[in-house]
């Protein structure tokens, strides 16, 4: 079900109130390493190769994200973006150049696709060798889930810009493939566009647990979880940072290829009273989803 020219999610770039606080967090209890620093931004790695998780820049009153960095297979996968996207119905931004300002460097392109959101796909960035993780640091971001007013338009417009495939369809979410993990982007229906969260990729189980105990630990409660998910089959705890970005703690994330078979809402239902498979965890509370609704897109 892999994308022809998506090979990953790469990073995140968010807009915080307070970057010294965003990187206090995000380093001592989110447990990711400051990988480059430059006037007014910090950038942010995990224990696997990517340069880069999040990038935090200071700016605003309240925190909005700026964009969802993906990686191209190739130079012609990065082309054929180029041109898929304005038949797509996006807009080039910044069309392929050089992206030397950027840490990570490589080449890229920035669009922003009809409702605003806007994402750089990137090749060629500079990649790290994998460290043998602590036992609850994060590895790599595994998901990002947008919010979206128009899902079938969200859908097609990440299908046929960016060649990603549905791999399962709920009541509220359309999960979007590129590799083997179940979902890389994934669109929530809502009546906005916002950032849902962000998903960072643990070791196991326990790393999920004991990421979860420090949280709490640091005045952070589990907003929602421990669970395990229906599409995706992966461990979840949810958390809400400092500024009020919903992030996500996961593991076990199911791999799939072409056999998979994608199924929609009415084969997607859980029993009366239960939102994961386990069953133990309660609904996401109303605090939750309020955070869910709150990050949007910087204007351009």
């Amino acid at each position: 079900m892999s994308s022809r020219w998506i090979e990953a999610l790469r990073s995140v770039a968010l807009n915080v109130p307070d970057l010294a606080k965003a990187e206090d967090f995000y380093t001592t209890v989110w447990q990711l390493d400051v990988v480059h620093r430059k006037e007014n931004a910090v950038y942010l790695r995990g224990s696997g190769t990517d340069h880069h998780l999040l990038a935090l820049y200071a700016g605003g009153e309240a925190p909005q994200i700026r964009q969802v960095t993906l990686r191209a297979r190739s130079a012609e996968a990065l082309q054929a973006i180029a041109e898929a996207v304005p038949r797509a119905g996006g807009t080039v931004l910044s069309p392929i150049a050089s992206l030397s300002r950027n840490p990570a460097g490589g080449s890229g392109l920035t669009f922003r696709d009809p409702h605003g959101r806007i994402f750089q796909v990137v090749y060629g960035d500079a990649r790290h060798h994998q460290v043998d993780p602590p036992p609850d640091r994060p590895q790599r971001l595994t998901h990002v889930v947008l919010n979206s007013h128009a899902v079938d338009e969200t859908q097609k417009f990440l299908s046929d810009a960016l060649d990603f495939k549905l791999a399962d369809r709920t009541v509220a979410i359309a999960f979007m493939n590129c590799n083997r993990d179940h979902h890389t982007l994934a669109i929530g229906v809502s009546d906005n566009d916002a950032l849902n969260h962000i998903a960072f990729l643990m070791p196991n189980l326990d790393s999920v647990m004991r990421g979860g105990g420090r949280m709490k630990d640091a005045g952070f409660p589990i907003q929602w979880g421990p669970g395990r998910h229906g599409p995706g089959n992966n461990l979840f705890n949810y958390f809400i940072d400092p500024f009020g970005v919903v992030i996500e703690y996961t593991a076990d994330v199911e791999q799939i290829d072409e056999a998979y078979q994608s199924r929609g809402p009415a084969e997607w239902k859980w029993p009366l009273g239960r939102v994961d498979q386990w069953g133990i965890s309660p609904p996401p509370a109303a605090i939750l989803k309020d955070a869910q609704r709150r990050v949007l897109f910087v204007p351009t």
